[in-house]
């Protein structure tokens, strides 16, 4: 449904219900992810599967990719309520799998369920935002969506390292349901009332090629990443070239026209928020690893070291949204740059705290949220950017372009960082020489997305 761009707020009466609903939706996964990322190292330690540590993130996050495909169209054939609720399902099913499981496959297995649901549901709600929010709203809702991270921030990753420190790892994922219980209750009328304007019979043929592509580009991308982790083998090298070329064409057809060579408007946008969220969420996960298994500090500590990040982001979100309205966007551009710039002070300096001597709280803590703050400006803003390119019927399309990049870019940079701890511990250098390797990885991704960002620019007229 389209709404007349009137001068009200997404808490006003016209949009109240649906904006709380988004909220909750996001919520869930929130938790789910801060928790996640935050017994990370204890689960790979109970699982004897340090190695694999990367693939805790990256099967959820590779999965994801399909999930964000395959919805995103069926968004714009059957609408947004059936789309939610398989959404939900696969989600429960991936977080039952991983909270019984006895062996890292298992646990892997599970995650890959959950990002499948998790890509599916946060395309939904994207698609939501499209259809129901004109733009001078959009960058508020959006903020809205980061803000969502507050509460999980403040007590999520804390409540998970007390957890896994004292009961076990699995109360964080079965922490989840009675959220994701409360979600559906208030959301699933919300979405019922959602329409899609898309009748094309190409899009559709589109959409389905759409989905094999990112089939083939999620198997290309583990073949790649596993490949990496058995190098110097000749099994690594094949898998490596393998799943390299494999990638190259769902990538060249996943991503808009003109992405791969950062041409201006949508491509740049979508390039640069792909680079500094790859840059974030490595940054998160090996930040946690570096924190308890060479920094020696609990899992609740290094948990509330994240959260700093978190918190900073929501704040960074809010006030982009303010500065947003004063300048009726014309400033989006340079407060994606900004943000970047912050990024990579904040990178640089978690880079510095991990190779000192010390545990370095202080400075880890302001190194989050120096990371944090810079996401949070850069993040919904980039958001409301593309969603500028949206077209009637386009909406679950323009939506799984910021799921998948969302989704594979993190991906591919966290599991190039296990790979690099993988590789780091074969060749005898330790653990904390790989989380050094992969944390300055980011740093030249974060370094490549500030680049890309004076490229980034309005749709034409």
């Amino acid at each position: 449904m389209r709404i007349s761009k009137n001068k009200i707020g997404i808490f006003d009466a016209q949009y109240r219900a649906l904006t709380i609903g988004i909220i909750l939706a996001v919520t869930t996964v929130a938790f789910e992810g801060l928790g996640v990322t935050t017994i990370a190292p204890k689960v790979a330690q109970s699982l004897n599967a340090i190695h694999y540590y990367g693939w805790i993130f990256s099967a959820f996050l590779l999965s994801q990719i399909i999930g964000t495909m395959v919805i995103g169209q069926q968004i714009d054939k059957n609408g947004v309520y059936k789309s939610f609720v398989v959404s939900i399902l696969i989600f429960v099913t991936g977080i039952i799998i991983a909270a019984n499981s006895f062996n890292i496959y298992m646990l892997i297995g599970g995650r890959a369920f959950q990002g499948f649901g998790a890509g599916a549901l946060l395309t939904c709600v994207y698609s939501s935002i499209t259809l129901s929010y004109p733009d001078s709203l959009r960058t508020k809702i959006l903020a809205a969506f980061s803000s969502a991270y507050i509460l999980p921030a403040l007590i999520g990753p804390y409540i998970a390292g007390l957890l896994a420190e004292n009961l076990s790892w699995r109360f964080v994922f079965w922490l989840v349901l009675p959220f994701i219980v409360l979600s559906v209750c208030l959301t699933l009328p919300l979405f019922r009332k959602l329409q899609t304007e898309n009748n094309n019979t190409s899009t559709t043929k589109r959409g389905t090629y759409k989905e094999i592509y990112a089939i083939l580009l999620t198997l290309g991308t583990g073949l790649l990443l596993a490949g990496l982790g058995f190098l110097p083998s000749w099994k690594g090298i094949v898998f490596s070239i393998a799943g390299g070329l494999i990638m190259i064409q769902p990538l060249r057809k996943l991503l808009p026209e003109g992405a791969l060579v950062v041409k201006k408007g949508l491509p740049a946008t979508i390039v640069t928020r792909g680079l500094f969220v790859a840059c974030y969420y490595a940054v998160e996960s090996y930040v946690v690893l570096a924190l308890t298994n060479v920094k020696g500090l609990s899992a609740d500590i290094a948990g509330l070291i994240v959260a700093a990040g978190a918190i900073s982001w929501s704040i960074a979100a809010w006030m982009q949204s303010k500065l947003d309205e004063q300048d009726h966007g014309r400033g989006r551009r340079q407060r994606v740059t900004i943000g970047v710039a912050f990024m990579i002070v904040g990178v640089a300096l978690v880079i510095t705290v991990i190779g000192i001597s010390g545990n370095g709280i202080v400075l880890a803590v302001f190194s989050q949220i120096l990371t944090g703050f810079g996401i949070g400006l850069a993040h919904p803003t980039t958001g409301a950017i593309a969603l500028q390119h949206a077209e009637d019927g386009d909406a679950g399309s323009i939506s799984a372009n910021i799921q998948f990049i969302d989704a594979f870019s993190p991906a591919l940079s966290i599991g190039l960082g296990g790979a690099l701890i993988t590789i780091s511990e074969s060749f005898g250098w330790g653990v904390m020489t790989g989380i050094l390797l992969a944390l300055s990885i980011q740093l030249l991704f974060v370094i490549l997305s500030f680049i890309a960002t004076f490229r980034i620019a309005k749709k034409a007229s």
